[in-house]
């Protein structure tokens, strides 16, 4: 199940905005983050899909979410302008790379392979 994160999980488990100047991905494993808005509507059709993929990748890939409402001080540091945003991070130290919109779930299992190159359990 994706994890709703807050300024202090997030910190803690993808990034420490706080103490960092140069992105330094924290997690030990890929991480998938969905930037969403309760009032947005494709945030919505992406949600379902979203919670299907973290448990077909449970164990190899993590799920989290960051409320934009919530969390400003997360999407304005990310340049987050539209939403859904989704953001693909690698333990490796590269960039995160970032899709916008809500994609179907076969594409973004496509780009899960291609990013990580990880498939489904």
């Amino acid at each position: 199940m994706a994890e709703l994160l807050t300024k202090e999980t997030f910190k803690n488990k993808v990034f420490d905005f706080d103490n960092k100047q140069d992105w330094e991905f924290a997690g030990e494993r890929p991480a998938i983050v969905d930037f969403y808005a309760d009032w947005c509507g494709p945030c919505k059709m992406l949600a379902p899909i979203f919670e299907e993929l973290s448990k077909e990748y449970e164990g190899k890939i993590d799920f989290y979410k960051v409320d934009t409402e919530q969390e400003q001080q997360i999407s304005g540091m990310f340049g987050i302008r539209s939403i859904p945003t989704i953001m693909f991070m690698q333990p490796d130290g590269q960039e995160p790379q970032v899709l916008q919109g809500a994609l179907p779930k076969a594409q973004l299992i496509e780009v899960i392979e291609q990013v990580f190159g990880i498939k489904p359990n």
